[in-house]
């Protein structure tokens, strides 16, 4: 397997285009060059596709986190079930001076 990084294979398409623009590769080398590039241009687009796969992942991740929070409307919502309130016996009516009316 190739181990080019993308950065030495865009340097590396460079040279071949600079040295294809001079003229300085004859044509014997031609199309060792031209081959060369090809398959630098399938290893690039490669890398390219790899690393969106992988952003695209990320960014999923991100939005399923993002589904798991809650809402500011749900974090003051009243829970959808609680627990009945005890009810507590009921006062004896008191008069205004304190003392119990019986």
């Amino acid at each position: 397997m190739d181990n080019t990084t993308y950065r030495d294979a865009i340097a590396e398409l460079e040279t071949i285009l600079r040295a294809l623009e001079t003229d300085t590769i004859d044509v014997d080398e031609l199309t060792a060059r031209v081959q060369r590039s090809a398959q630098l241009i399938r290893l690039c687009k490669q890398k390219l596709r790899t690393a969106e796969d992988a952003i695209d992942r990320v960014f999923e991740n991100l939005d399923q986190d993002e589904d798991d929070l809650p809402t500011p409307a749900e974090e003051d919502a009243p829970p959808l079930f609680a627990p009945p309130t005890p009810k507590r016996a009921p006062r004896a009516p008191r008069d205004t001076s304190g003392g119990l009316l019986f």
